[in-house]
């Protein structure tokens, strides 16, 4: 997208943009992961895991969502509190918190300009391009191609843990680095626990088309500007974290104590 448009994000067409976008996740992601899948395993199936999800474990797996994603704003907000409060006493540190400004800069400007709407229209088309396209195309070549080619080799944990940290660097978001791996992680143990693909395409659908309803309704640029600056009551904050760590450890455990039961079910 910077290749045609240029770095001036507000100067490219909005629509234009959005097709982009659009294409070079088909492109460049979706239809590399199937040829890939397809060329080294020949069974697409057992790779990409497309079995059908049971509707019980994918009400547990939204609900760990919605715990999620509170819980990781309350910790960048924490994170880029601390930078904010280093930059200030560390010149080096300062130096490096300037350039990743001007990195995460750019990548602001370009959600704000998807997610910049007129017409019902243009909203429905957002939606689309921001949460299903990437839900469905980041999916299948992380979750699917990319960990299921792992778990042939590692033990089930390392394969989630790498393609979440590949997951977090492909999104070249300076201050969301931490946030994007552990939703990577989380959609990552949905894969392995459910062996469905669906199951974090929905995840990542839902946690995409959250962040939109709330800037269409909101319209707060804090929604997706995730630059290490502001003011926050850092107690709050961090009474928050632990609150929403806390319930998200309690529903994992009911993840696990649900694929307990039902293993035993078919034993």
């Amino acid at each position: 997208t910077f290749v045609i448009f240029g770095f001036n994000i507000n100067d490219a067409p909005i629509n234009g943009l959005r097709i982009m976008t659009m294409v070079s996740q088909l492109l460049f992601i979706l239809l590399p992961a199937l040829i890939f899948s397809k060329w080294f395993y020949n069974d697409l199936n057992k790779i990409l895991k497309l079995k059908a999800p049971d509707y019980k474990e994918v009400l547990l797996f939204i609900i760990g969502i919605f715990i999620l994603t509170p819980l990781l704003q309350n910790y960048v907000s924490i994170q880029n509190h601390f930078i904010d409060k280093m930059a200030e006493i560390f010149p080096f540190v300062n130096s490096i918190k300037s350039l990743l400004d001007s990195l995460n800069k750019l990548v602001d400007q370009s959600y704000l300009k998807l997610l910049s709407t007129k017409t019902f229209f243009d909203a429905i088309f957002v939606i689309f391009v921001v949460s299903i396209v990437p839900a469905v195309s980041e999916e299948i070549m992380f979750r699917g191609f990319i960990q299921s080619s792992f778990e042939l080799k590692l033990r089930a944990r390392w394969a989630i843990v790498i393609t979440a940290v590949f997951f977090g660097l492909y999104h070249f978001n300076p201050y969301g680095l931490v946030p994007l791996i552990i939703l990577g992680l989380y959609f990552g143990f949905a894969a392995y626990m459910s062996r469905s693909i669906f199951v974090p395409m929905i995840l990542h659908f839902t946690n995409n088309f959250i962040a939109i309803i709330m800037y269409f309704i909101i319209g707060d640029k804090d929604l997706v500007d995730s630059s290490a600056s502001g003011v926050l009551d850092i107690r709050i904050s961090f009474f928050l974290l632990i609150l929403f760590t806390v319930i998200f450890i309690g529903i994992v455990y009911f993840i696990f104590l649900y694929y307990n039961k039902k293993n035993k079910e078919f034993v």
